[in-house]
């Protein structure tokens, strides 16, 4: 196409049906996990930027401003509970992004007991415990779930025991609930790459990205989400994946 093309119209992009595609779907009130910093932060301040209400639940404080919940998410009873305090606050709850992950790096035998079974807590039962407590109040509104896993749900490395298997877990629940809920429920597995966060900082050099690493703003990856979470009614992206061109956990 030259630059003095006019661009195609939606006529032309759907010449089989001759009609406009249908159209967005609102945002609503949005539940995230972790939206306190890194991925979770930007879905909130993406989904605001869009006219949605974002709501966080972190067990740190988010930005000024953004309603929230501070909850620990390892603890699934409290995060239960969060999620109906939101649901009486505002009403409803259109859709959930489960951004909240911490990590342990390290040998399996070197790794603590408790900081390892933390990891499982919070990325794979805490998402579990958010989804369950949300999942009338989604049928209701017939919204949508995006579920954060990460390519090393995936593929799995050395010294990451923790984290591959809550996220590889995060990837069976999240296929297994689309095929639960299909038709009620809209159901996106996120699979992201490295980003541009807080995430590893703290770590062991040797468990850091190198200093010429190619990671993604996380801005980009919230875009995404808020893509999954406005498509029309019956129209669903299922499994997405965004990460650098150079990542080199994937394919």
């Amino acid at each position: 196409m030259s630059l003095t093309t006019p661009p195609p119209s939606e006529t032309t992009l759907y010449p089989v049906l001759g009609a406009r595609p249908a159209p967005r779907v609102r945002l609503g009130t949005v539940l995230v996990t972790g939206a306190a910093s890194g991925l979770g932060a930007a879905v909130a301040a993406a989904v605001a930027a869009q006219d949605g209400t974002p709501v966080g639940l972190d067990v740190a404080e988010p930005a000024a401003g953004l309603d929230r919940e501070l909850v620990d998410l390892a603890d699934g009873a409290a995060a239960e509970a969060a999620v109906e305090r939101i649901a009486e606050r505002h009403g409803r709850i259109d859709a959930l992004v489960t951004a909240a992950g911490i990590d342990a790096c390290g040998r399996l035998d070197e790794v603590p007991r408790a900081t390892w079974e933390r990891v499982i807590a919070v990325n794979l039962m805490g998402t579990a415990a958010v989804v369950r407590a949300a999942l009338p109040h989604l049928r209701r509104s017939e919204g949508r779930v995006v579920t954060v896993a990460s390519t090393l749900g995936l593929r799995a490395l050395s010294d990451a025991t923790a984290y591959c298997a809550s996220k590889f877990g995060v990837v069976g629940f999240s296929r297994a609930l689309a095929a639960e809920t299909a038709g009620e429920v809209g159901v996106t597995l996120l699979i992201p790459g490295g980003m541009q966060t807080s995430f590893f900082d703290g770590r062991p050099e040797r468990y850091r990205p190198p200093a010429d690493a190619s990671l993604q703003p996380p801005e980009e990856v919230a875009a995404a989400i808020v893509f999954a979470l406005s498509r029309p009614r019956g129209v669903e992206l299922r499994e997405l994946v965004v990460c650098p061109s150079t990542e080199p956990s994937w394919p």
